[in-house]
């Protein structure tokens, strides 16, 4: 199993998601909201400069991806 990786931006994220059918619902403040149809899969992604690992792993647990497959579409 690889590591998360650390410091990543909130751009490189959700331009990952976006590459993983993701799209992007709504936004309120530094939160942003991010959906995918089929199957059904809903992540908040902070908007943050850097993205704590831990809150990556729940962002990658929420979207169903393998942090190998997250890896690939960075």
């Amino acid at each position: 199993m690889s590591k998360l990786p650390r410091g990543l931006s909130y751009r490189r994220v959700v331009a990952a998601l976006k590459k993983a059918e993701f799209y992007v619902c709504r936004q309120r403040g530094s939160h942003i909201v991010m959906r995918r149809n089929d199957p059904f899969a809903q992540v908040v992604v902070p908007a943050h400069q850097s993205i704590d690992t831990g809150t990556l792993a729940d962002i990658l647990y929420g979207a169903s991806l393998r942090v190998e497959d997250f890896l690939a579409l960075l």
